[in-house]
């Protein structure tokens, strides 16, 4: 029994000793930093970097993150994007011109003894010295370059060592422009953009105050990690398809592999994809490096047949394949790396089209998206946070994200875009020439972009690099651009400028406008067109305290509610017109909500009129806010969403029904590659009071990729001051596939006759269910009365009275007529309604709701933005923008 034993465990060892062992775990280092003003301290790396240095007086450091992140988190500054928190009275410009010494000691795992032993540092701003264990170890410079640093003869495996990092702001922060009433918004950018590669956005733009400290810091992962003599990094996936079909993929795949000692190195590159496995001997050599390469040619097996495709949101599902590699030296794994890659094929032009238009695996995508100026002001980026933000714009039914003069790159926003299905223009770092001057330093601006392409390209949802945004780079980094990427990725469309070249055109406005203005088309693909958009009350209220509510003041100009690209010193005179006298702050927002709502509408209505003939692209300004906002966004800073998002998720359906706004017909929007037959559209109108006063049914045949004009459709002569037209389209089994609600007047722009609607009483019956952590909730909402309720507005909360953020709502901000009734399903997080039972608030432009509790769910109304619930004020401005206006 014993030798049988024996016998065994050697016939189950002797495999095992043939399998590469892995190479050791890295460690991140994101606890026991510290950091202080190096103003406030006389030592130098050399002393500081050691493990007995005792740093009096230093604040606890947040890595990942900025100066200022460090210091709210240690109390020193209050919230800086609440009010006006971040005036230069309170936070000081100081922070910008002033380096920073970092701190912290970390154990450096005992199995990496033997191994080349790694500091790396994901990202920092803008240049950082190192020290560690008292010796200097290297420099890194520009925000998107990553600092890698052989520390192997500075450390000892299984003992502390003490890493001091100096950090030196940008040499240029410029003078930050203040938001306020009395001026405006100010300028956009200048000096900062010398820098170059960083966040020249912090000096203030007319969507973000200026950051005091310009987003200085390590603002992204710190690491230890080890390997023998051949490194693998940057690895990449190109996948090829025979269009028009899609039963084959032929895929290359290569990494660079460095060789960092001075002896020739031979080992085997081991590579797989699920089950298909590839490997080829490679000699490197002394301190050498090589751009390893499997093609299909030279490997049959990466021919794949029958791939899972990788398609925007809407045209499939978001499939992702997994690449491993790994370097080994006598049969122990050197280094390895892996990365998730999508199998599809970007292609640029089509022969019905002089213009830009972009297709996936052989289909026409309508580019339809929204601009991020910047992920968050400061830099706080958590993956729920960003997750929420990307979901949300898959559930607008959004195919792209622009990342505006990359500057929110970060691995984070390609995961979840790869993951939701959107396409993401992605830009380099530079601003319109008239915001900005060109980076002085040529090389460092070069070295950063090529360090984002390796980092970044082999995501599947990047579809275009752009050198530019509103203009050309100079000659000599266009011509620079152009070679860089032939070397490095040569699978998508370089395009210099995002305001020229096959269509492609920026310029705004960014003002609010009349519906039937956005269906004025001069371009064909537009990078930028944006409107105002107002949150709700309690976002409003969660921003500012609650001195600045009735009154708008510099409180509400830092939060880009001023003169400016805007406009906003015209908006409540804009709403007031059109909807009636604003009497405090809850009547404008309920009010602006239908402003949101006509406004995003008709901002893809307008253009998908004419959908690729020629439209091919619209992406508005701005989807996604940096900071608590009175415009340009789909949803709050706090994530909840208005009327906008909801809007734009309508207007973006695949397929969708809607009313010309400037020429009085109808349109059926077929976005798809398939038609649409045997279809029917009702189109119904209504006055204020909800009399039908006319009903039409439209047979539809509504061909792929084309706005179909319907035939059959007038107005009626009877129309009352503010009406109603309510469209439905229906499939050939009598399915509803869209539907969609517009209130107009009689009298063009002027609507103020829904101000004297009466309220109409809704009902509601809800049930939930959890799966997976997550609690879901249908909510049936039905007008049982003859008055339309426009705009009624769910809300989730704990029973207690918390908002529960984020929150996903399959519809929102909807309009009921007489015996209408939809469902909403709502979607949050369990955790989130900290162990109380739902409630949900309701309100509208006039809607009411009779309370129900059942099923362990609450329905009631919403008193807080009930406008009778508050004084008449007339939300005025403040007097300095009076005295302006004389």
């Amino acid at each position: 029994m014993h030798k049988s034993f024996a016998g065994l465990l050697l016939a189950f060892l002797l495999p095992l000793a043939g399998l590469a062992q892995n190479v050791p775990q890295q460690v991140e280092i994101s606890s026991g930093w510290q950091l202080q003003d190096i103003a406030k301290v006389t030592d130098g790396g050399e002393k500081i970097a050691t493990t007995g240095y005792n740093p009096a007086g230093w604040y606890t450091a947040t890595v990942p993150g900025t100066v200022l992140t460090s210091l709210v988190n240690n109390k020193v500054y209050a919230e800086p994007l609440y009010g006006e928190n971040n005036r230069p009275e309170i936070i000081s410009e100081y922070l910008c011109r002033t380096s920073y010494w970092y701190k912290t000691t970390v154990t450096v795992p005992q199995n990496y003894s033997g191994k080349k032993i790694w500091l790396n540092f994901d990202g920092i701003n803008y240049e950082a010295n190192v020290w560690v264990n008292g010796k200097k170890a290297g420099n890194v410079k520009g925000a998107f370059a990553r600092g890698v640093f052989d520390i192997t003869n500075l450390v000892t495996p299984g003992q502390p060592a003490a890493i001091a990092v100096l950090i030196a702001p940008q040499p240029n922060p410029g003078i930050a422009h203040e938001h306020c009433i009395a001026t405006g918004m100010g300028k956009n950018g200048l000096y900062s953009s010398y820098d170059g590669p960083t966040f020249l956005c912090s000096i203030g733009w007319d969507w973000i105050p200026a950051i005091r400290d310009r987003n200085s810091g390590i603002w992204q992962k710190v690491f230890l990690s080890a390997t023998d003599a051949v490194t693998v990094k940057d690895p990449f996936v190109v996948t090829d398809l025979p269009l028009p079909a899609t039963d084959k993929a032929a895929i290359t795949v290569q990494a660079t592999l460095k060789n960092v000692t001075p002896q020739k190195q031979t080992g085997v590159l081991k590579g797989s994809i699920g089950n298909v496995t590839f490997q080829k001997n490679i000699t490197l050599e002394p301190n050498s490096e090589v751009i390893a390469q499997f093609t299909p040619q030279d490997f049959k097996q990466l021919n794949f047949k029958n791939p899972k495709l990788w398609w925007p949101n809407g045209y499939g599902p978001q499939n992702l394949h997994n690449l491993k590699l790994s370097f080994e030296l006598n049969g122990k794994v050197s280094d390895e790396a892996s990365i998730k890659f999508g199998i599809r094929e970007y292609s640029y032009e089509v022969p019905t089209s002089e213009f830009l238009t972009i297709s996936v695996n052989g289909v026409q995508v309508i580019c339809k998206g929204g601009n991020w100026g910047m992920d968050e002001a400061m830099k706080r980026v958590t993956p729920e946070r960003l997750e929420a933000q990307i979901k949300m714009h898959q559930q607008a039914n959004y195919t792209m994200i622009r990342n505006w003069v990359g500057q929110s790159t970060n691995e984070l926003l390609y995961e979840m875009c790869d993951k939701y299905g959107l396409m993401i223009w992605d830009e380099f770092f530079q601003a319109n020439p008239g915001d900005g001057p060109n980076p002085k330093d040529v090389q460092l601006y070069l070295d950063n972009v090529q360090e984002k392409i390796l980092r970044y390209r082999h995501h599947a949802s990047i579809a275009v690099w752009c050198a530019r945004n509103e203009g050309f780079p100079p000659k000599e980094i266009d011509d620079a651009l152009k070679v860089m990427l032939g070397k490095t990725d040569t699978s998508r469309l370089y395009q210099a400028s995002s305001t020229d070249g096959k269509g492609v055109r920026s310029h705004g406005p960014y003002s609010w406008r009349k519906p039937e203005e956005f269906y004025t088309i001069e371009e064909a693909f537009k990078t930028e067109t944006g409107t105002m958009s107002i949150p709700t009350i309690e976002s409003v209220q969660g921003m500012m305290p609650q001195k600045d509510w009735e009154e708008i003041n510099d409180d509400w100009a830092q939060h880009d509610f001023a003169k400016g690209a805007q406009k906003g010193h015209l908006f409540p005179g804009i709403v007031s017109d059109r909807y009636g006298k604003i009497k405090n702050m809850a009547d404008f927002v309920r009010k602006s909500q239908l402003a949101n709502y006509e406004s995003y509408r008709a901002m893809y209505e307008g253009r998908f009129a004419k959908l690729f003939d020629p439209v091919t692209g619209v992406i508005t300004w701005m989807s996604h806010p940096a900071q608590p906002s009175f415009v340009w966004q789909l949803y709050h800073y706090d994530l909840e969403p208005n009327a906008s998002l909801f809007a734009v998720r309508k207007a973006c359906e695949p397929v969708h029904i809607m009313y010309n706004e400037k020429e009085g017909y109808i349109q059926v929007v077929n976005s798809t590659p398939n038609a649409v037959k045997k279809a029917k559209a009702v189109i119904t109108v209504y006055s204020l009071t909800g009399e039908k006063l006319q009903s039409n049914t439209l047979a539809v045949e509504a061909v792929q990729n084309k706005a179909t004009k319907i035939e059959g459709f007038t107005l009626p002569q009877n129309l009352s001051a503010t009406y109603f037209i309510k469209a439905e389209l229906f499939d050939a089994k009598g399915k509803l596939i869209s539907d969609n609600f517009y209130w107009k007047g009689a009298q063009a722009d002027n609507m103020q006759a829904l101000d004297t609607m009466p309220v109409a009483v809704l009902t509601a019956t809800a049930t939930k269910h959890t799966e997976n952590g997550k609690l879901y909730i249908d909510v049936t909402l039905k007008n049982p009365g003859q008055t339309p309720a426009v705009l009624a507005h769910l809300q989730l909360r704990t029973a207690s009275g918390a908002r529960v953020l984020p929150v996903y709502y399959s519809d929102n901000y909807v309009s009921l007529v007489g015996g209408e009734s939809k469902k909403i399903t709502i979607e949050a997080a369990q955790a989130h309604l900290n162990g109380e039972n739902p409630l949900i608030v309701v309100d509208g432009l006039n809607v009411g709701i009779t309370p129900t509790q059942a099923n362990g769910i609450e329905v009631k109304l919403n008193m807080n933005a009930q406008v009778s619930n508050w004084p008449e004020t007339g939300l005025p401005f403040s007097p300095f923008h009076v005295e302006e206006k004389k």
